[in-house]
């Protein structure tokens, strides 16, 4: 295993800055608190990475398992925004529920909302988070949906109140990548001015910088850090590869050509012999 000491900073973004429900955030890397093989691991994890905002979901927190608290503690010391979420809900009143008793908890009223609708792929209920969205907004929750790549859900969504969108990119632990690019465009197009997080399916840190060179504001990744051989590691690389995506979209990318465009002339005077 890598010494953590020997991993470099990654360089701050102070002048694009993720905004988030009216907050700023220096990274636009979220991270996943779950799965790692210790809470060392998962510290170092979020301290490498500089991620600003870290999900933990209540249904963790067992008072009868000291493993839970320990988590709780280490996760405040990162001093990272915490985002609550509602795995592992299958209703919209288990999910408002359990944001309920997040919001007493953590003492915040920013929610994950997930919904969950098949147990196979994990895919998230559309008609479930819309019901749940609609009714934690009107309680004064800022609410983050995970959702599909469906253009119709994204709206409906918005439309609830959201100021922002979560869509997977494959099911959740695949590490699949961005499975349907032509529906993650589109609605990247289509909602140009909406903050969007791509959640879940990514297992490579290419797949995030591709997602950012598509315009996605941010990546929320968990399974493919925690189960690297070396999680630090491979945070650090996350981080890395989301800033090239941000900048490469800022830069913006030369449009693909179906034929050949030489870089170099190959007539006329060389340019020093042009006046």
């Amino acid at each position: 295993m890598s010494d953590i000491n020997t991993i470099p900073e990654i360089s701050n973004r102070a002048d694009d800055k993720l905004s988030l429900y009216g907050e700023q955030f220096d990274s636009r890397l979220l991270l996943g608190t779950a799965l790692y093989p210790s809470p060392q691991h998962m510290l170092d994890s979020v301290r490498v990475s500089r991620c600003n905002i870290v999900t933990l979901g209540l249904r963790r927190q067992n008072p009868q398992e000291k493993s839970g608290q320990a988590i709780w503690e280490a996760i405040q010391s990162t001093g990272c925004k915490l985002l609550p979420n509602t795995a592992g809900c299958k209703s919209a009143r288990d999910a408002i529920n359990l944001a309920e008793m997040s919001r007493e908890l953590f003492a915040t009223d920013w929610i994950k909302l997930e919904v969950i609708g098949d147990d196979y792929n994990l895919q998230p209920d559309p008609f479930g988070l819309v019901e749940a969205s609609r009714e934690l907004i009107n309680r004064g929750f800022k609410v983050l949906p995970y959702c599909t790549d469906d253009l119709v859900l994204c709206q409906k969504l918005l439309d609830t109140g959201c100021e922002v969108l979560m869509p997977w990119g494959s099911p959740i632990g695949t590490g699949q990548g961005l499975l349907n690019k032509y529906n993650l465009r589109t609605i990247r197009e289509r909602l140009p001015k909406v903050p969007m997080i791509v959640d879940a399916g990514l297992g490579a840190p290419s797949q995030a910088a591709e997602a950012m060179e598509m315009g996605f504001d941010g990546i929320l990744l968990n399974t493919a850090v925690a189960k690297a051989q070396e999680p630090p590691l491979m945070a650090k690389a996350f981080a890395n590869a989301i800033c090239a995506g941000r900048d490469a979209w800022k830069a913006g990318l030369m449009h693909k050509r179906q034929t050949a465009s030489a870089s170099t002339p190959t007539i006329g005077q060389p340019f020093w012999h042009q006046k």
